[in-house]
């Protein structure tokens, strides 16, 4: 069964293409210690049912899958058309 974890954080670039913005996602563990990862470390974790990520906004939880776009594995919440939008609101990573 796969690990669920709450994405808090993301790290951003300044690249105008919103699929390729976000770096690193990242939260804090269960005891309060911070957790961080790569894009590149994220989509592996989903694809390989090992992990599930989502976000959470007032107590509504929203599912984070991997996508493509023009060859560019990206991330996005469910919730999300194609632009990860949900993702790129959140605060950076500390």
């Amino acid at each position: 069964m796969a690990k669920r974890a709450r994405i808090r954080y993301v790290n951003k670039t300044d690249r105008k293409n919103p699929h390729e913005r976000i770096t690193h996602v990242g939260g804090a563990n269960p005891d309060g210690t911070p957790w961080k990862r790569s894009i590149d470390r994220a989509i592996k974790d989903i694809e390989s049912d090992e992990w599930e990520f989502y976000v959470e906004e007032n107590g509504r939880r929203v599912d984070v899958v991997w996508a493509t776009h023009d060859g560019h594995k990206y991330i996005k919440t469910t919730a999300d058309d194609i632009q990860p939008n949900n993702l790129l609101l959140l605060a950076n990573c500390p």
